[in-house]
């Protein structure tokens, strides 16, 4: 099997929990290189991977054919840009950058040199999207005329983090952070939207980054997509609220991976790893074919974000299709910064 060899860029939550591991499991990737300015945490489980002390040295002396920036995204700029000009491909960590005009001059530069550029949006990989998604698919809910897609934390305190959580700091916030899971899935189920309104500020006050955002995005033939997420919400709602001319679906935001793999759990190669859940996570509510109602508890399968990674491996090795490609990632950019003039200029906002 080729070896692809891998650096990280940080050895924060992301690297601990969502890129080592799965490099670690799946035998087609080496972890060769990790950034840790000051400590050395990764030598205990990674003690094969060489620690440097910058961005820089890594990308000057490592011996490595993919970058993960997996940095605040105020950096994620200046890495990855620094990663294509040495050769290097690059995957980063969402959201993409702080704004599409970064988003385009990156896409723009690894078509010039003709490397890949792929942004980690692991969600596309959790039980719950991968549900919805076969709903959707599978038709049985005829015409989709309304959606609501919802990530909520009941998080009142600071945090303590200044990259996300500073107003002044460009791409703060939970726009650019749940928001970025979101507008994704919007845009995989629905396509690009063609103008939007959007509530964008920050329920704790001026003195902190937006922790509220609602976006209406607006479609062709009466389509509405609303998005939203407040760190407010002591008593969850349903994720994903789908309603059309013959039916609706109701689903929880039910994926585990993530408490998993931060309790210590191993993400397996070849096969599913996160806990089954012992109840349903959805409600389908339909008109069958006999014209009958029905009323249907579901229940999703695990979802696993090592099928990112093995989706990474095939195009390196097979040149299947790149999986969240920069340019296509990047017009969810576009949807972001337009989110942020409509809240400010309280307008609709044109996207095509």
């Amino acid at each position: 099997m080729q070896l692809v060899k891998v650096g990280l860029c940080a050895f924060g939550m992301s690297g601990k929990v969502f890129h080592a591991p799965f490099l670690k499991e799946h035998p087609g990737f080496f972890l060769s290189a990790v950034t840790e300015r000051s400590k050395e945490e990764s030598r205990e489980k990674y003690p094969d991977a060489k620690i440097y002390r910058s961005v820089e040295e890594m990308l000057q002396n490592a011996d490595i054919e993919v970058v993960v920036v997996n940095t605040p995204v105020q950096t994620h700029f200046e890495y990855a840009k620094m990663a294509l000009e040495t050769g290097k491909n690059v995957i980063v960590e969402k959201p993409f950058t702080v704004n599409v005009q970064e988003a385009e001059e990156l896409v723009e530069l690894a078509e010039e040199k003709g490397l890949f550029l792929s942004v980690y949006q692991n969600r596309r990989f959790d039980r719950d999207f991968l549900q919805v998604e076969k709903v959707l698919n599978e038709g049985i809910l005829g015409t989709i005329k309304e959606t609501e897609i919802r990530f909520d934390r009941f998080r009142t305190e600071p945090g303590g983090k200044q990259h996300k959580e500073n107003p002044q700091q460009a791409g703060s916030g939970s726009l650019h952070d749940l928001g970025a899971h979101l507008v994704d899935q919007a845009v995989r189920f629905f396509g690009f939207p063609e103008k939007l309104f959007a509530d964008v500020f920050s329920m704790k006050g001026n003195e902190f980054a937006n922790d509220y955002f609602e976006i209406l995005l607006f479609y062709k033939d009466n389509l509405r997509v609303r998005l939203k997420s407040s760190v407010f919400s002591k008593e969850a709602h349903y994720a994903y609220t789908i309603h059309g001319n013959k039916g609706s679906f109701l689903q929880e935001r039910s994926d585990n991976q993530e408490a998993e793999l931060v309790a210590g759990a191993l993400p397996l190669y070849g096969k599913d790893w996160a806990l089954p859940l012992k109840d349903a996570d959805g409600i389908l509510n339909f008109i069958n074919e006999n014209t009958e109602t029905e009323r249907i508890l579901t229940l999703s399968e695990p979802g696993n974000y090592m099928d990112y990674y093995q989706q990474i491996y095939e195009y390196i090795v097979f040149g299947y299709p790149l999986p969240s490609p920069g340019m296509e990632v990047m017009q969810n950019m576009k949807i972001i910064d337009a989110a942020l003039e409509s809240a400010k200029e309280g307008r609709i906002v044109n996207l095509v």
